[in-house]
């Protein structure tokens, strides 16, 4: 349930930080529509590879620990490194896993006018 909490919580940061440099350093000072969507883009897309990545480390954890191979050093590193790697370039994919181009439409018609 904590996995829950904290997707929770960094999306509602995602969600205000948004929201927060659209009043600030958005259309109002200059920044044309095209810039502000990118950015925009950029923050969904880290969204969605944040959650991808609490999605991977999770699933790792439900496979039992079967001690047939020994656990080395860097393993647990490694795990961590990949699933961070796998959940960027899922999410920098053109379309991602859907998520993106959702939150994307969503915070898109909140723009501030």
């Amino acid at each position: 349930m904590t996995v829950m909490a904290d997707i929770t919580a960094l999306k509602s940061q995602v969600i205000d930080k948004t929201i927060m440099q659209k009043r600030v350093g958005g259309v109002e000072s200059g920044e044309s529509a095209a810039v502000e969507d990118q950015k925009l883009n950029k923050a969904c897309a880290d969204f969605e590879s944040i959650l991808l990545y609490y999605m991977f480390k999770g699933m790792r954890q439900t496979v039992p620990k079967s001690g047939f191979l020994k656990q080395s050093p860097g393993k647990d590193a490694y795990n961590m490194i990949l699933d961070q790697k796998i959940a960027e370039e899922m999410a920098n994919r053109e379309r991602g896993t859907g998520l993106k181009q959702t939150l994307f439409e969503q915070l898109q018609n909140r723009r501030v006018k």
